[in-house]
């Protein structure tokens, strides 16, 4: 079996906050790589362990997360993705899955949660609203290749369940700032959802070399490994956060026949008052 393994920073146990930890220079920015890398390390043991015999890790965190030399020699590490979604995945791959991933913008109770960057209210394709989880999912989906374990934070795994029912989730930690937060700036969402009750690191890589382990076990008994699947064409329909915080800007565009090649469009953007004139069909509402 061979595993594609996609990681994000925000979302491992330790991980406490985004200015801190998440970004270049930031005082325990190496600290997190390591905890995040430990956790990638816990899930390689279990899928090997249940019989995967191959496993690229993708770095997957904005500048950077994973320490390649704390990584497990038996797995390849990759990092860049030329041509965007869907990330150099391909159908060689038996399964994906997913390690120190956050909840989508908007989430309650969530910690760090956004859509690649502060300035999402919100981003859906037909109809679903969707993260970064849910565009790599879909993706995979339409390459038939089943996402079968997450790990994250509570609300990231709450929201996998939800895409992807049957697949398997590690929750190492968990967000308790309500609400949403639409109305806010992009700056002031970023420093919104910072709360949170982490599991000790190790008790969180001790829980995801289990969940792994179960993950492929669960696929190769058919319990698991649902593929998201939805009718063409696909639209897409993001809205921005702006820096006055009330106004939004709203994007949708469409794609005959690939969510990939959707999701790699460039984003159109109007003012939302516009937006109700060109998008607005009879009972929608924006």
């Amino acid at each position: 079996m061979k595993i594609y393994l996609m990681t994000d920073l925000e979302g491992v146990a330790g991980v406490l906050d985004f200015d801190n930890w998440c970004i270049p220079k930031a005082r325990y920015y190496e600290t997190a790589k390591k905890l995040l890398t430990l956790e990638v390390n816990a899930a390689v043991e279990g899928f090997m362990k249940s019989g995967a015999k191959e496993i690229i890790v993708a770095d997957g965190h904005g500048w950077g997360g994973i320490n390649p030399e704390l990584l497990n020699p038996r797995v390849k590490l990759m990092r860049g993705w030329p041509a965007g979604f869907p990330f150099l995945l391909d159908k060689s791959y038996d399964a994906v899955a997913w390690v120190g991933q956050h909840a989508k913008a908007g989430t309650e109770y969530a910690h760090i949660a956004h859509t690649q960057a502060f300035e999402y209210v919100d981003l859906s394709v037909n109809g679903i609203s969707i993260g970064e989880f849910g565009q790599f999912a879909m993706c995979a989906g339409e390459l038939g290749i089943p996402a079968i374990f997450a790990s994250g934070d509570e609300a990231f795994t709450k929201e996998a369940k939800a895409l992807v029912p049957g697949i398997k989730t590690v929750s190492v930690k968990t967000g308790t700032t309500p609400g949403k937060g639409d109305d806010l700036t992009d700056s002031m969402y970023g420093k919104r959802n910072l709360s949170a009750v982490h599991l000790h690191p190790v008790k969180a890589r001790e829980l995801i070399k289990k969940g792994a382990f179960q993950a492929v076990k669960n696929i190769k008994k058919k319990r698991s490994g649902k593929i998201i699947s939805l009718d063409q064409p696909f639209e897409r329909t993001a809205i921005f956060r702006t820096g006055s915080g009330s106004t939004q800007v709203i994007s949708r565009e469409s794609h005959q026949n690939s969510i990939a090649a959707l999701l790699n469009l460039p984003f159109q953007k109007v003012s939302r008052e516009n937006a109700v004139q060109l998008f607005k069909t009879p009972g929608e509402k924006i």
